[in-house]
């Protein structure tokens, strides 16, 4: 009885849905050709259209599925990402590319958090918008706010995060191949830096391969690299949740998140080879729809507004943080030499 009523459930739930993640995924394919046409990130184009779209989010046949979108669509897409990575990757890296991305992910997010705290913000958003500089930018950031516990202003933390570092990810990517010029660094060892130090895969990509093949496939594996960090640093975040929440007498996170036991998983199983490049392709493909669909419902949801009164210090702390991955990554490139 109970599975019956369970699946004649379903195409109501689907019919509930719909027209939010519909209105979601038409920002997705308007945001995917405007970056495809102009190379602008198509996070930060979801994000404004998102915004654009702002009286969709009151009360009426829209809300359900937007909420879905910024939720479990988010989680489905970082979940995805794993397909993009194999223990091979890393392993064929060596050693110091791996110190180098371990070290400067770690600094960044914890002086990023300690700078937050001296600037009178709560802890958690610097964790949030370190872990976005230090990891894979605006997928980073939407995975540490799934992780994150609720809070009034997680939502407008969390959107200007993804402003401000997709920005800074396009003028990275213009910058930083001069940074590797003027430093005199080889194929490899430029690669090294723009995967260490460019915030989004899009724009490591763009930068790498504008200077060399070889710099361009070194420089992809080494932000691949970080993209996996996302696994310890979203485990740090649900830890921390878990101590705040146990402090203030709150529901407790679970220590690993589905999507992140997600992420692993697929992870593995793609390290084995066993997986089809057509399942890996289109399971890639489908998790940037998502997130892409995601930060469009985030973005639908926000009231405009609530970006204007952000204030300048965030900004400052985003490029401090963007400053500090930056000098890290050279000074630990020299030193491993």
């Amino acid at each position: 009885m109970t599975t019956t009523l369970t699946i004649g459930a379903v195409p109501g739930r689907v019919r509930l849905l719909f027209p939010g993640v519909l209105a979601c995924g038409v920002v997705a394919a308007a945001s995917t050709f405007l970056s495809q046409h102009y190379g602008a990130p198509v996070m930060l184009f979801a994000l404004l259209l998102g915004i654009a779209m702002n009286f969709l989010s009151g009360e009426g046949a829209c809300k359900p599925g937007i909420e879905f979108a910024g939720r479990t669509l988010l989680r489905i897409g970082v979940a995805l990402l794993g397909l993009r990575i194999t223990v091979g990757q890393v392993v064929e890296l060596g050693w110091q590319p791996v110190a180098i991305v371990v070290v400067c992910v770690a600094a960044t997010i914890l002086l990023s958090m300690l700078a937050a705290r001296l600037m009178g913000f709560q802890t958690l958003f610097g964790l949030l918008s370190g872990g976005a500089t230090a990891i894979c930018g605006a997928s980073a950031a939407m995975a540490l706010a799934a992780a994150l516990p609720n809070h009034p202003l997680k939502e407008r933390a969390t959107l200007f995060t993804v402003v401000g570092v997709s920005a800074l990810s396009t003028l990275a990517m213009i910058v930083y191949p001069m940074i590797a010029q003027a430093a005199g660094l080889d194929p490899r060892a430029a690669g090294v830096f723009l995967g260490a130090t460019i915030h989004d895969v899009a724009q490591v990509v763009g930068a790498g391969y504008s200077m060399s093949q070889q710099t361009g496939d070194v420089a992809t594996l080494v932000k691949l690299m970080r993209v996996a960090m996302l696994v310890p640093v979203v485990v740090f975040a649900v830890m921390l949740s878990r101590r705040q929440a146990g402090d203030t007498g709150g529901k407790r996170p679970p220590l690993l998140p589905g999507f992140v036991i997600g992420f692993v998983l697929l992870v593995a199983v793609n390290s084995t080879g066993w997986l089809p490049s057509v399942v890996v392709k289109g399971g890639s493909d489908f998790s940037r729809w998502c997130l892409v669909a995601a930060i469009a419902g985030i973005g639908i949801k926000t009231q405009l507004k609530d970006l204007v009164t952000v204030g300048l210090k965030p900004v400052m702390l985003m490029i401090g943080e963007t400053v500090l991955l930056v000098v890290l990554a050279l000074a630990l490139m020299q030193w491993l030499a």
